[in-house]
């Protein structure tokens, strides 16, 4: 059975709780939850990112970090004020609920042009608008995509 779109677009409001190393945290400080909350990114949050941040990776990190930072909610300047083994920590978690496990240079390629064409084509597969897809996460998106290229391969040999 295929998911509704309502389904599709919740993992975006989904939290996930992770834990946070204590190498990475200041000795002696005290904090007896050692746990953040965070939520997908959305391919409009990466796109909202990549439009403000341009060339300066490290503002691309923070903004990161800044949306989906569900709990504790930091400012833009707090998150830039995090220890860089901290920072980079979180990128990769959030990478990895979002379904962003690719090459930096992947991910952009994913965010540009290529994003318009395959919201066209979830839309003509799956009759979805362009809003719902963009709210969408990465990993969402290209799972979808892979089923409609499988699909189409599978109609087009005769199975």
């Amino acid at each position: 059975m295929m998911l509704s779109p309502e389904e599709l677009l919740a993992g975006c409001t989904l939290t996930h709780e992770v834990e946070i190393p204590s190498d990475l945290l200041p000795a002696g400080g005290g904090a007896s939850v050692r746990r953040v909350a965070l939520r997908p990114l959305s391919v409009r949050d990466l796109q909202r990112i990549d439009k403000a941040a341009k060339e300066d990776e490290s503002l691309s990190a923070a903004l990161m970090i800044k949306q989906a930072l569900a709990e504790p909610s930091l400012s833009v300047d707090q998150v830039m004020q995090l220890p860089a083994g901290l920072g980079r920590f979180l990128v990769e978690r959030i990478n990895h609920i979002s379904g962003i496990d690719t090459p930096r240079d992947a991910l952009e390629e994913y965010v540009q042009a290529p994003l318009a064409k395959a919201c066209f084509i979830l839309a003509r597969e799956f009759g979805w608008t362009p809003e719902e897809v963009s709210g969408m996460t990465i990993g969402q998106i290209l799972l979808y995509l892979e089923m409609a290229r499988r699909e189409g391969r599978d109609h087009g040999s005769g199975n």
